[in-house]
């Protein structure tokens, strides 16, 4: 994948399409992508085995500035849940579902690390 440095929008895309491919190899089955609702934006939608996992992607070119998860706060978790509900209710799907994160850093498209925790929170 080549990615078009001219916007930081483009590359917010290219990293989540990095991201996903990269899931995708650990075993997570691609449902959907930027999905938007009032309120909220959920990065990637995927399955792993029976959950339902709704994954927030954060980049940051270098680690000396902090994580990128760290930019995860609780004010983007509670958008994330109602995000997540919304996109259930409208699928009118019940299944088991978990919040994970995945922290990317370096430089695209070859020198990425990613940081990926499961369950990063829980919906309260």
């Amino acid at each position: 994948m080549t990615l078009r440095p001219f916007s930081s929008r483009q590359r917010g895309h290219d990293i989540e399409s990095l991201t996903a491919q990269w899931l995708e190899q650990q075993g997570l089955i691609t449902i959907a992508r930027n999905q938007h609702v009032r309120g909220g934006e959920t990065d990637l939608i995927m399955r792993d085995g029976e959950y339902l996992v709704f994954v927030e992607v954060r980049y940051r070119a270098r680690p000396s500035h902090g994580s990128p998860l760290e930019t995860i706060t609780p004010a983007k978790q509670r958008k994330l849940i109602r995000a997540a509900r919304f996109y259930l209710l409208d699928k009118q799907l019940s299944c088991p579902c978990r919040f994970d994160a995945v922290g990317v850093t370096g430089e695209p498209p070859k020198r990425l690390h990613f940081e990926w925790i499961k369950s990063a929170f829980d919906a309260f």
